[in-house]
């Protein structure tokens, strides 16, 4: 069983940066970052495939997340800057069963592995 923990959250001022990280337990699968704020549905917010070559930004953060990873740590990272209060929820690291990445990052459902989260609370 895939075991995921992401690390890195906390409170910070708009404009701030942060850095996630989401260790796994084994494995060069497909990995993701989604988010969930209290009252509202678990969102997308990247995907990255195991080489690395095929990442998948939702339109909220483009521009200013950018995803990374490191195979031989089974680690991915997730680079947050120019934070707004928007950005607030908790965040989660998901793993696929296959290399590949889902083509969009509209059903959560795709990902088998789930981390517990990490909170991020930007406040204005």
């Amino acid at each position: 069983q895939l075991q995921l923990v992401e690390s890195g959250g906390g409170s910070v001022q708009s404009g701030s940066s942060l850095r996630l990280s989401c260790a796994a337990s084994y494995g060069l699968s497909c990995l993701a970052w989604f988010r969930q704020a209290p009252g509202k549905e678990r969102e997308g917010v990247v995907s990255i495939d195991r080489d690395g070559k095929k990442i998948t930004y939702a339109d909220s953060v483009k521009g200013r997340f950018a995803i990374s990873r490191d195979n031989q740590k089974s680690t991915a990272y997730l680079q947050m800057n120019s934070l707004t209060p928007e950005d607030t929820a908790m965040y989660y690291c998901a793993a696929t069963v296959w290399p590949f990445c889902p083509d969009s990052l509209k059903n959560p459902s795709e990902f088998r592995y789930w981390g517990r989260g990490t909170q991020v609370t930007v406040s204005s």
